[in-house]
């Protein structure tokens, strides 16, 4: 999500709390916007996660990405 994204997002949030509130309209907008902004956040974490590697005792490296990447373990 770029910034005009997240501007918006927070234009609708401050909107919403003034007297005159936000349209139905708007209502919607903010919802897809939020939703496009939290799978934004999941992938970038995923991402992050996945370029982990480890150290084992035996000094071999075990890339967590190669490992467990392929499977969500993140519940949506």
């Amino acid at each position: 999500m770029d910034q005009c994204g997240i501007d918006r997002i927070n234009e609708l949030y401050h909107k919403s709390k003034t007297p005159h509130g936000l349209t139905e309209e708007e209502k919607q907008e903010q919802a897809v916007l939020r939703k496009e902004y939290i799978e934004a956040i999941r992938k970038n974490l995923r991402s992050n996660l996945n370029s982990i590697s480890i150290q084992e005792e035996d000094g071999t490296i075990t890339d967590l990405g190669k490992k467990f990447g392929g499977v969500s373990h993140v519940q949506s």
